[in-house]
C-alpha cells in the first residue's frame, strides 16, 4: 500500500487542453486525493486549477505566457519540472496522462516508478519505423501500461509486445445529467429537420472532413442541421470546405465549449468521425443522455462502446459514403435505431464511476 507520510504521487500532464483525456485526468486526481494525501500534478496549465481538488498540489511556472506555447514546448517544460521535483525526493511515483514516452524515458534513467495512461489507439505509432522501435522499447520499461479499452489492449500487444492494464473511462453519470438540464444556447431550430452533432478538436485524427462530405452528399436527399463543435488547427479548412459546397445554411462551427451536455441533450443524431481514438467519452456522454450514435468504427473504443453494432450504427472508417448511408438508415428506421439504443443505455454499467476510479487507487498500490 502507499504510505500516505511519505511516498509522494506525481501526476504528469503538460498541456491541459479541455478534451476528453482531461476529463479523466480531473476525475482520477480528485478520487485518488481522497485516498493518498501526498500528490502533486506537473503542468504548464494553470487555467484549469479550480478543477483540481484543492488538496492537489500544483507544481508549474508563475507566468501563464508559457501556455500559449505548444504542446512540444510545454512537454520539455514539465520535464524540466519533473527533473527538479526527482532531485528533490527520490521516494515517488509518477503517473503520465500525456508526453508518456518522455516521461518513461526520464523516470527510467532516474529510477523512478512510472505508470503510464495510453490516451489513444497506436494508428499513428506503428506507421514509423524508428517511432516504433522508442515505443517499443520504452513502452515495455514501463512499472505499468493502463489503456481504456479492451481492443486497446490487445493493440498494443499486438503491436509492440507490450502487456497492459485496461480500466474503462469512469462515467459520471449524475454529473452529465445535471449539466445537461443547465440553461445553454439554442444551436438547433427546426424540429422537422433532423439534428445532427459532432464534438471534437478540429485535427485530422478526428477527421470531421468525412463528416462534411457526407453532409454534402446528402444535403439535396434529406432534411437536416448540422453543427459542429471544437478549436484546431483545421478550422480554416472546415470552413473553406463549407463555403465550396454552400453549406452554410445546413451546417454551423462552434468553439469549444466547457459544458457540451446542454448541446446533446438539443440533438437527434451524434455522429464520431474519427480516424482512431482511445475510449471516445463523447460517446459514453451521448449515452447518458440517451441520444443514438453513429460513429466511425475506428481503432479503438467505438465498436466496444456500441457492442460491435448492437447500440448504434458503425460506418467503415474515412467513407462518407457509408457514412451517408447509415445516416438515410437512421432517418428511415426510427423504431429500429431506438431498440439499439436502448442495448447502449444497459451496458453503461461497464464504466461504473466508482469501479473504475477504485481500479486506478489499486494500480498504484500495486507497485
Amino acid at each position: 500500500m502507499i504510505n500516505k507520510r511519505d511516498k509522494k504521487l506525481i501526476i504528469f500532464m503538460p498541456s491541459i487542453e479541455g478534451g476528453g483525456v482531461e476529463k479523466n485526468l480531473f476525475l482520477v486526481s480528485n478520487y485518488l486525493i481522497k485516498k493518498v494525501n501526498n500528490i502533486s500534478l506537473i503542468t504548464i496549465s494553470k487555467d484549469y486549477k479550480k478543477k483540481f481538488d484543492k488538496k492537489i498540489n500544483f507544481i508549474t511556472l508563475s507566468s501563464k505566457i508559457w501556455d500559449k506555447f505548444g504542446r512540444r514546448f510545454k512537454y520539455f517544460l514539465a520535464i524540466i519540472l519533473l527533473i527538479r521535483e526527482i532531485f528533490k525526493n527520490r521516494n515517488l511515483i509518477v503517473f503520465s496522462f500525456q508526453a508518456n514516452i518522455y516521461c518513461i524515458m526520464i523516470c527510467k534513467f532516474f529510477g523512478i516508478k512510472v505508470i503510464s495512461r495510453s490516451n489513444s489507439a497506436p494508428y499513428g505509432w506503428s506507421k514509423n519505423r524508428a517511432k516504433r522501435f522508442i515505443f517499443k522499447i520504452f513502452l515495455r520499461a514501463a512499472d505499468k501500461i493502463v489503456v481504456n479499452s479492451e481492443e486497446f489492449k490487445k493493440d498494443l500487444k499486438k503491436e509492440f509486445n507490450v502487456n497492459s492494464v485496461c480500466i474503462y473511462n469512469p462515467l459520471n453519470t449524475n454529473e452529465i445529467k445535471r449539466n445537461a438540464k443547465k440553461r445553454g444556447k439554442k444551436i438547433f431550430y427546426s424540429n422537422k429537420k433532423i439534428k445532427i452533432l459532432n464534438i471534437g478538436r478540429f485535427t485530422e485524427q478526428k477527421d470531421q472532413i468525412t463528416l462534411l462530405r457526407s453532409l454534402n452528399f446528402l444535403k439535396n436527399k434529406i432534411d437536416y442541421e448540422a453543427v459542429i463543435i471544437g478549436k484546431g488547427i483545421l478550422k480554416t479548412k472546415l470552413e473553406n470546405y463549407i463555403l465550396k459546397n454552400k453549406l452554410h445554411k445546413k451546417v454551423k462551427l462552434l468553439n469549444f465549449v466547457e459544458n457540451p451536455y446542454n448541446y446533446i441533450r438539443q440533438t437527434d443524431l451524434f455522429i464520431l468521425s474519427s480516424k482512431y481514438e482511445g475510449l471516445p467519452n463523447v460517446l459514453l456522454e451521448t449515452l447518458v443522455i440517451k441520444k443514438f450514435i453513429i460513429s466511425s468504427d475506428c481503432p479503438t473504443g467505438p465498436k466496444e462502446i456500441l457492442s460491435g453494432g448492437k447500440g448504434g450504427l458503425l460506418f467503415k472508417n474515412g467513407d462518407y459514403k457509408d457514412l451517408s448511408k447509415k445516416i438515410i438508415f437512421y432517418s428511415r428506421n426510427q423504431k429500429k435505431c431506438n431498440q439499439l439504443l436502448k442495448f447502449a443505455i444497459k451496458k453503461l454499467y461497464r464504466f461504473d464511476f466508482k469501479k473504475n476510479l477504485e481500479e486506478y487507487y489499486k494500480l498504484i498500490n500495486s507497485i
